[in-house]
């Protein structure tokens, strides 16, 4: 995990600082939790994490398990309540998507190490192959090619991962979450076989995120 160290020390750091984030209720129009290409995983390693999230202290923040556990592959756009089957956007991203992983094998990824960072804790994703950066890459281009930009604008993500927990209110234990997160630095989920890309909204509701899928493209 040692793509993951400098991230690690960094997040324990900023956290013991006092200098946490916090993600507020979606609301129309906010940068964050708006429509996303996403892969999730299923089986075993699913288990595994959801029950590791339910030992975490975390009162008042949105922990994840599940079907909501998710490896975003790009944020789309800016959030919105409301989007029909037939919006153009939508449709666009799903098209670029099926695109992006035609002709490509399923994703193999590794799921190990727990992580404190600035908003919250997740799970290292380490890919044992190729084709997550190749429908990266491929997502992209799809996009581009149909007038398409996103939120990324460009970005490369250099680290892939799953999220237990989004900070929702300030940080009041974070002594607490750190040890816990570092008791749990070596965990090991096991590798998960990623067969499907999907476009998703997020919508929160009592508390918690669920995964919504839009559009579905298999590998």
């Amino acid at each position: 995990m040692s793509d993951f160290a400098e991230f690690r020390a960094k997040g324990r750091a900023t956290l013991l600082a006092g200098r946490a984030t916090y993600d507020v209720p979606m609301v129309e129009g906010a940068l964050r939790w708006g429509a996303a290409a996403v892969l999730r995983p299923e089986g075993a390693v699913v288990d595994r994490m959801t029950e590791l999230a339910a030992t975490v202290d975390a009162p008042g923040h949105w922990v994840h398990g599940g079907r909501t556990l998710h490896v975003t592959l790009r944020s789309l756009e800016p959030y919105r309540t409301r989007v029909p089957e037939d919006d153009p956007l939508r449709r666009g991203y799903g098209a670029a998507l099926a695109e992006a992983v035609d002709g490509l094998p399923p994703a193999r990824v590794r799921l190990a190490g727990v992580h404190p960072h600035q908003g919250g804790v997740l799970v290292g994703a380490h890919p044992e192959d190729d084709t997550l950066d190749t429908v990266r890459k491929r997502f992209a281009h799809a996009l581009e090619s149909r007038g398409i930009r996103d939120l990324e604008h460009g970005r490369v993500r250099d680290l892939w991962y799953v999220s237990l927990v989004h900070f929702a209110a300030p940080l009041t234990n974070a002594r607490e979450l750190v040890a816990w997160c570092d008791a749990h630095a070596d965990a090991d989920f096991g590798t998960a076989e990623l067969r499907t890309a999907e476009i998703v909204q997020f919508v929160l509701t009592g508390g918690r995120i669920h995964v919504v899928p839009w559009e579905r493209a298999a590998f």
